[in-house]
């Protein structure tokens, strides 16, 4: 087998990644007050889209925005205090840049995963592994 029948052969069996950032667009918060509590509605569809734990950014989101939050029995996030929604779009900018996005490739194809005790991010894209910041 000659070096064009392998490269053809890897080709084929590696998995398919899409190119373009285009395809990866995390959806606005969309956040509302009531009463002394802002409530950001479609907290579980952003979730989702990141592909991470819902605890995970919502202690991100605590510290960031330094109050304290729950998610409520229908998946909201709700939030101590008056938060505008530039404010949370900001920090779900921070988290994504931190914990979603390949600091090497820019992919947002990427896991948290444990390694010897310390979360690292891993790009499923381009295998870069990179540290994390801590919560």
């Amino acid at each position: 087998m000659d070096y064009e029948d392998q490269l053809d052969r890897a080709l084929e069996q590696s998995p398919e990644i899409a190119s373009g950032g285009d395809r990866f667009e995390v959806p606005d918060p969309e956040v509302r007050p009531e009463g002394n509590v802002t409530v950001w509605e479609n907290f579980e569809a952003v979730h989702d889209r990141l592909a991470r734990d819902p605890d995970h950014l919502m202690r991100f989101l605590q510290s960031e925005l330094g109050t304290s939050a729950q998610i409520d029995d229908r998946g909201r996030a709700r939030f101590t205090g008056d938060f505008k929604q530039q404010r949370v779009a900001d920090a779900l900018e921070a988290y994504v840049e931190g914990f979603v996005t390949c600091s090497e490739c820019g992919s947002p194809d990427t896991r948290l995963v444990d390694e010897r005790g310390t979360t690292v991010l891993k790009c499923d894209a381009c295998g870069a592994i990179s540290s994390v910041p801590d919560i």
